[in-house]
């Protein structure tokens, strides 16, 4: 009785957090820290401290099957594919390169293929010396450096035309700005398929640098 107990209390919670993410509420789901040093127009410059990434990189055509694809992966490491097989909260964003990247071939090959580097950024009380190792090896572990980003969000369609869309309009925001770009932009996607398109939290940053002001001069 207990048991079937549990088991309704389960699902029940699973719907519950399944139906939360259809009306874009993400509870308690924890996202990178950030401060805001500025804004530009419509978009604000954040600035990130240093991160821990899980990463995989599928070598497709196709942006959105990469999507899929790098997500189920990265998901099989947050559910236990991992020593010592325990299971990591699952975060937001997931992140996803807007161009396809440069990478070196696995062990001692030396060739170099191409592919979307998917990324999931692992809880903040994790770092290199105690996360969880991936078995899978084309899930690597990234500390990423504090960084700076020119970021603009956006609802609605997340596809690779929406996507792109968007990094113009941000290009154009920070044109004549003393934010420039130093770096390819990236996308970041926070809610679930399923999430009703208008209230879905996207985003398209450009990581970013400072250049002096000559208006003064």
């Amino acid at each position: 009785m207990i048991k079937r107990w549990l088991l309704m209390a389960t699902f029940v919670g699973t719907l519950f957090s399944a139906g939360c993410s259809v009306f874009g509420y993400r509870g308690s789901t924890e996202t990178p820290n950030f401060d805001i040093v500025d804004q530009v127009g419509d978009a604000v410059i954040r600035r990130y401290p240093t991160r821990l990434a899980a990463d995989t990189v599928v070598d497709t055509d196709d942006v959105e099957q990469a999507r899929e694809k790098g997500f189920k992966r990265l998901a099989g490491y947050i559910f236990g594919d991992n020593t010592p097989r325990i299971k990591i909260a699952m975060t937001a964003p997931v992140a996803q390169s807007t161009h396809k990247i440069e990478m070196t071939a696995p062990v001692s090959q030396a060739r170099m293929e191409t592919g979307w580097r998917i990324r999931f950024f692992l809880p903040s009380r994790f770092n290199q010396a105690n996360a969880p190792q991936p078995t899978d090896n084309r899930v690597v572990l990234q500390s990423l450096p504090p960084e700076t980003y020119a970021v603009l969000q956006f609802s609605h369609s997340r596809s690779e035309s929406a996507v792109h869309r968007h990094i113009t309009l941000l290009e154009h925001t920070l044109s004549g700005s003393r934010w420039q770009p130093s770096g390819p932009a990236v996308a970041w996607f926070y809610d679930p398929p399923w999430t009703l398109p208008f209230l879905r939290r996207n985003e398209v940053a450009i990581p970013v640098h400072e250049t002096p002001d000559t208006s003064a001069q």
